[in-house]
């Protein structure tokens, strides 16, 4: 047995440089990296030298602290350093502004992909000119746009630096329409380079007009990948349409990936359910200037078409999708109407699409469960399913498509659906109940409360109660606690098996919730066991000034105990909208909401947090409370914490008592992030001394 082992551990060393190089590149996983790198020192060298993606993180004063072992990263993110967002990033290393910018390209001598917090253009005529060879650049910034005069002032160092630039990612930059097309005109050889141009982003009060589409993709004859923000509405001067659309296609013929995004699409509300799905207007998109678009378009892989007017009738140009578009693999439309005629047992509109790997239908006023069905038999291919917004759709047609793609489907977003909520989201989904890795659906409960064996779940009480079914007898009632083996009898009264089946692969859990309405019933609406979830993400949402105190303690973290392997969680209270400092009489300001939604968190083994605080939009703060301090400061198996928000520095403090709590950043990332500097909120001093605090502390890892 000891030969054995001796042997197998002298065939681990005797491996060729050459293998071990191949799989480590193999492996992606930033921990794991880390962990095979402390085998040995070979191991050691070998990971180094792999590696060609890094995030820096830390304080960019402390130079001294930036590797020099990862000669061979081509891809670097220096969008974190701290202090964060701060446009005297490059000064605050030392009195010589060009230092740290020097260090870094002694550093990472190959990068030909940066990604950059540019709050002003004086980061990127430091930086750029450090990699000659930058072929992918994306610049993040949440801050106001300056004032400058010049068009196009902010981006314009790309273009004098980056001769060999070919992709361009402005999704979180903040910027107005009116810079993009001047400076791609004045550059001329940069632009005809260019093969990817993002320009998708949420800061953006209107999208950009047909003439400046026209132009930009002028310029830009060579995109494979154009992502943008448009303006579709026909009441607004310049809104795109079917001349628009055949100008990209003579423009930009080899086009592999296009997203044309209205504005008003681009939020992240969830819409009302109520509603009867049409808009006032209709786009001025016609079938017929679909079809030509699409016939432009042949080498297509990825669509979205996400308006918020009427495209009508639209099953006729979709049709053209399978012929036209044979490599299309992404599709989203957005307020397109008659998709899907469903006549008979014929296939026809997008369900002949029978390519399709990703489909997402949001807002089609007449989908029903039949053009459900008939999507399910034509997109047999179907790995990825989003609807939102389609209110005559109901678990029956649900169901039906989940069992005819029982073999494929592994991903499914139920949103914004008027018959499905919650439980009837779950149910439609049982045929592939084993088999999804990542599911959305909306916590609505109405149907905790219908009869048919339903459990109901007594907000008041705490009480778990199966409701009499047809078929089977009623039975008591049971305390809804933390043990499972206490809710597993409560879970398996239900006589129809809903319960019965684990959702073995479900990995990652995205829900809408509406404020002030409790995430308790979680396990009870169906997803009680879920051995493998790994990360959840919890959109609460909703105007609190207008509604009452809640009657319980807290929101209801608590019962995501009951998944064992839940590391990671994304807790968006960022459309929480309340009273930032003082409340009218018998009202809660936001620091008690805050204190209902956080309460229970330290219960879980969270490993991963980011936090979105709630926020007054009156006053453009989203802030950390005391009460929301104090209940982070209860997670005491944390490691990162990222709070998109501020925060006063005797609050953050309070994190310190974490033992394990490895990496914390507070991030203004939303429009238009707070200009103050001088407030007790955010200072560059304030984050310099809780860095400094923590880093001071022994973490053993």
């Amino acid at each position: 047995m000891a030969s054995s082992s001796m042997a197998m551990a002298a065939t681990m060393n005797d491996l060729p440089d050459v293998i071990l190089s191949i799989i480590f590149s193999s492996v992606s996983d930033t921990r794991t990296r880390n962990s095979l790198s402390l085998v040995n020192r070979k191991f050691l060298a070998l990971e180094r030298s792999t590696r060609t993606s890094l995030t820096l993180r830390g304080k960019a004063r402390d130079i001294y602290m930036i590797p020099t072992c990862f000669r061979s990263v081509t891809h670097l993110d220096l969008s974190l350093l701290s202090p964060w967002g701060r446009s005297d990033l490059l000064s605050t290393a030392s009195s010589v502004p060009f230092l740290l910018a020097q260090r870094l390209r002694l550093a990472f001598p190959l990068v030909t992909s940066l990604t950059v917090y540019a709050r002003s253009p004086s980061t990127l005529h430091i930086l750029l000119p450090q990699w000659p060879n930058l072929s992918h650049v994306k610049l993040i910034r949440w801050h106001p746009r300056s004032s400058s005069p010049h068009l196009g002032n902010d981006v314009v160092p790309l273009f004098e630096h980056c001769q060999a630039l070919s992709s361009i990612d402005l999704s979180s930059f903040y910027y107005w329409t009116e810079d993009i097309p001047p400076v791609l005109q004045a550059y001329p050889s940069v632009s005809k380079a260019l093969t990817c141009l993002d320009l998708l982003t949420v800061s953006l009060t209107d999208g950009f007009k047909s003439e400046e589409i026209q132009a930009i993709t002028a310029a830009c004859p060579s995109l494979t990948r154009f992502l943008l923000v448009c303006i579709f509405d026909p009441s607004y001067f310049g809104c795109v349409g079917d001349e628009t659309l055949l100008a990209i296609v003579a423009n930009c013929p080899r086009l592999r990936v296009l997203h044309l995004v209205d504005r008003a699409s681009l939020g992240s509300t969830r819409g009302e359910p109520e509603d009867d799905g049409y808009t006032r207007e209709d786009a001025r998109i016609t079938k017929v200037g679909l079809v030509d678009f699409f016939t432009g378009l042949p080498l297509l892989q990825e669509l979205v078409l996400d308006f918020y007017q009427n495209v009508r009738d639209s099953a006729l140009a979709l049709e053209a999708l399978h012929s036209k578009c044979p490599e299309l693999k992404l599709l989203k439309l957005g307020q397109f109407h008659g998709i899907c005629m469903a006549i008979e047992s014929q296939l026809d509109g997008v369900a002949l699409c029978s390519g399709l790997v990703s489909l997402t239908i949001k807002n089609s006023a007449d989908l029903t469960d039949m053009g459900l069905i008939e999507i399910g038999r034509g997109c047999c291919n179907l790995a990825r399913f989003e609807v939102e917004g389609c209110k005559k759709i109901t678990m029956k047609g649900m169901r039906t498509m989940a069992s005819l793609l029982h073999k494929t489907l592994i991903e499914v977003k139920i949103s914004c659906c008027k018959n499905l909520n919650a439980v009837a989201s779950l149910r439609s989904l049982e045929p592939i109940q084993g088999r999804i890795e990542r599911l959305h659906f909306d916590c609505v409960w109405e149907g905790l409360e219908e009869d048919g064996g339903i459990l109901c779940f007594d907000l008041n009480e705490g009480l778990c109660q199966s409701v009499e079914h047809e078929y089977g007898s009623k039975r008591k009632k049971s305390k809804y606690s933390s043990d499972p083996d206490s809710s597993s009898s409560c879970m398996q009264s239900n006589g129809n098996g809903m319960f019965s089946k684990s959702w073995d692969r479900l990995k990652y859990l995205s829900l809408w919730i509406g404020a002030g309405v409790l995430l308790t019933p979680l396990p009870m609406a169906g997803l009680y066991d879920c051995p493998n979830l790994e990360e959840i993400r919890i959109k609460v949402e909703g105007d609190c000034r207008t509604g009452h105190k809640p009657s319980q303690r807290e929101f209801g973290l608590s019962c995501l105990a009951y998944y064992p392997r839940l590391s990671k969680m994304q807790l968006d209270c960022s459309d929480t909208i309340g009273f930032a400092l003082t409340a009218p009489s018998g009202q809660m300001d936001l620091s008690l909401w805050e204190r209902f939604f956080l309460n229970g968190i330290g219960n879980l083994s969270i490993y991963e947090l980011d936090y979105w605080p709630p926020q007054d939009r009156d006053v453009n703060q989203r802030s950390l409370s005391l009460p929301g301090a104090g209940l982070l400061a209860e997670c005491l198996a944390m490691r990162k914490l990222f709070i998109h928000g501020t925060a006063h520095e005797h609050f953050i403090m309070f994190l310190l008592r974490i033992p394990n709590l490895r990496d914390v950043q507070l991030r203004e990332d939303y429009y238009p992030a707070p200009d103050n500097d001088t407030c007790t909120e955010m200072r560059v001093g304030s984050c310099s001394r809780f860095e400094d605090a923590l880093n001071r502390r022994q973490i053993l890892d």
